[in-house]
């Protein structure tokens, strides 16, 4: 059938991982993805936000566990990986790399270690965790990654150049495991989300009043708005689509501001 050969379709107590699924973007996937019939495995840093997202999943008639795990620190990662294979009684059809942060700075003055928290946050955490999990959904022929990424990945800002470059290694990776992966089953495409109003952002929402104004779509986009679009490139929907980026972002990507 079309959605077992996408590997896209829950059934059997299909599990997808959600990193970062504490809030904002992360939350609503979770919560989304439970209500389209996945179990889902919350995890972040912080214990009780952790618990917030579970019992919003099972709020909403879902399944889930919460894991707590620091992605920027590989060592956790790699705990991780062995606390779902663990606690999991069945296939993790689904992956989705959003987990994110980190500073900003001129390259000049950028520390070292801002340099390795970005790339172990957005680049090392998703190689770890697909190397880990991809290979089981090759070998079941079905399975869903998405890698999370930002504008930053085709465009541009002084003092961001650490945070940019890891961003845009996860969106090399998109491409280098649909190669890889996708031959056997497993689709995998990226997100490149704009301005979105998560709880990260809304204390900077008035820093960012003239610019949301300016785009197209007049606004910043809300957590949920993303939350459809991993879900549908989770979904048979998105049977075809494969090594795609979808950027979401209220126009800001095709229209120069005069």
């Amino acid at each position: 059938m079309m959605g077992e050969r996408a590997g896209t379709s829950p059934s059997g107590g299909s599990w997808a991982l959600v990193t970062g699924s504490t809030s904002g973007i992360g939350r609503a996937t979770a919560v989304g993805l439970a209500q389209d019939g996945y179990s889902v495995i919350v995890t972040g840093r912080d214990r009780d936000r952790a618990a917030e997202t579970r019992r919003s999943v099972e709020s909403a008639g879902g399944r889930a566990i919460d894991l707590i795990a620091d992605l920027g620190d590989p060592a956790s990662v790699r705990k991780l990986v062995e606390q779902v294979r663990e606690a999991v009684d069945g296939p993790l059809d689904v992956l989705v790399h959003n987990a994110g942060g980190g500073g900003f700075a001129p390259t000049e003055s950028t520390p070292e270690d801002m340099f390795d928290a970005a790339f172990n946050l957005h680049a090392k955490a998703p190689f770890i965790l697909t190397g880990a999990f991809a290979p089981a959904m090759a070998e079941r022929g079905r399975g869903a990654i998405i890698n999370v990424g930002s504008l930053s990945t085709s465009m541009a800002a002084a003092g961001t150049a650490a945070f940019q470059a890891s961003k845009a290694a996860l969106s090399m990776m998109t491409k280098s495991w649909t190669a890889e992966y996708g031959p056997r089953g497993v689709r995998i495409n990226s997100v490149d989300p704009g301005f979105i109003l998560t709880p990260v952002n809304e204390g900077i929402r008035d820093m960012y009043g003239t610019y949301l104004a300016s785009l197209p779509a007049g606004r910043g986009g809300d957590a949920e708005e993303i939350a459809h679009v991993i879900r549908f490139l989770v979904s048979p929907k998105a049977s075809y689509v494969n090594g795609a980026t979808l950027t979401v972002d209220g126009g800001k990507n095709a229209v120069v501001v005069m």
